[in-house]
């Protein structure tokens, strides 16, 4: 970080003038302070603090400048191509994101409270630790839960299908000799929990999250669930929310660039009103609706569960429908007698992997 000086950091002048007094001069003087010492021994507001650390973020981890590098669009192409994605078992909503949840981009889960959001996300946290022989990321994740909605049981029990998935799939010495790491045990054991209760520690886990990321690099999925929660409470001042979640959603973007994991995000839905019709849209206003790179809602139809892909710079809009079993987020089958099936796909690269796609079992 350059040697900047408070006074020259864009906050309000009674923060600027709280920080100077209390013997702060240098932007670096702040960097290793957690939001409630700020607080403690500044005398600013948890919410001036929060703002603060996403300052100071991006000064301590800017873009990284390509300027002088030349990089070439083909570059670009090969190096997302590289970074695979994380699959769903729903065959079909792997499709519709063409092949999963991409490594290296943001994609934000919509949907009414007991849709799935939480099953899916819980899911894709089993799904990202699949070995790469058998089509997987062999990857970690971390779990930052905001609502106290995240259960360790039901992430066994999908941890426990996809072992028997796996398994059921094994054909060479190589997937075979996988699983015998490949256990529930090991999978939980993979997958690191954060608890935030309110938005001011949720700002400062990912302010910590470019330091937790370097220490843990085989991490390729990071979960928000959900992001709506914390910003939906205890805020009067809107436009600062606005700039917050402005912050946030450009850290989130620069870690999964830069650290090449998947950032996965839920929200609620809220009621707009307008010419006396009201209907379900996502929470945060609409300037929240750009942050992420992928946006999928998840929505009823009578007793169907549907899930739409309403954003995405690479795929078409599409709707698929799916189930919530106790294996996990499945397709609908189309015959109720259908068993596990494996299904070979093309990779990114062009070359083909068998990729770990389930049905429901009867």
């Amino acid at each position: 970080m350059m040697q900047r000086t408070v006074a020259s950091l864009p906050l309000a002048p009674s923060v600027k003038a709280k920080l100077i007094n209390a013997g702060f001069q240098l932007a670096t003087d702040l960097a290793d302070l957690q939001p409630l010492q700020l607080c403690k021994e500044t005398g600013i507001l948890q919410d001036e603090a929060a703002e603060l650390l996403q300052i100071l973020s991006c000064d301590t981890h800017p873009h990284q400048q390509r300027a002088t590098e030349s990089v070439t669009a083909l570059d670009l192409l090969h190096e997302e191509q590289s970074q695979g994605s994380i699959v769903t078992f729903s065959s079909n909503l792997d499709d519709a994101l063409g092949g999963g949840v991409p490594v290296g981009k943001t994609i934000e889960i919509c949907g009414a409270p007991g849709i799935g959001k939480t099953q899916l996300c819980m899911q894709l946290v089993v799904d990202v630790q699949i070995p790469v022989c058998f089509g997987g990321l062999g990857g970690k994740a971390l779990y930052i839960d905001t609502e106290g909605s995240f259960l360790v049981q039901r992430v066994a029990d999908m941890a426990e299908a996809a072992v028997q998935h796996c398994t059921l799939l094994a054909e060479d010495t190589e997937q075979k000799n996988a699983l015998d790491e490949l256990t529930v045990e090991k999978l939980l054991s993979n997958l690191f929990l954060v608890r935030c209760h309110d938005y001011v520690e949720l700002l400062a886990e990912v302010y910590l999250l470019p330091d937790f990321l370097a220490v843990h690099p085989e991490v390729r999925l990071v979960v928000i669930d959900s992001i709506a929660f914390p910003f939906r409470h205890d805020f009067e001042d809107f436009s600062q929310r606005t700039r917050l979640l402005n912050g946030l959603a450009q850290q989130l973007i620069q870690l999964a660039t830069e650290h090449s994991v998947a950032v996965v995000l839920t929200n609620q839905m809220t009621t707009r009103v307008s010419n006396v019709q009201s209907k379900l849209v996502p929470a945060l206003g609409e300037s929240w609706g750009h942050a992420a790179t992928q946006r999928l809602i998840l929505h009823w139809d009578g007793p169907k569960r549907l899930a739409s892909l309403y954003k995405s710079p690479s795929q078409m809009e599409a709707t698929i429908q799916y189930e919530i079993t106790v294996q996990g987020f499945r397709d609908v089958p189309d015959d109720p007698r259908a068993n596990v099936e494996s299904s070979t796909v093309s990779s990114p690269s062009g070359n083909h992997s068998k990729r770990p796609r389930m049905e429901n079992q009867s």
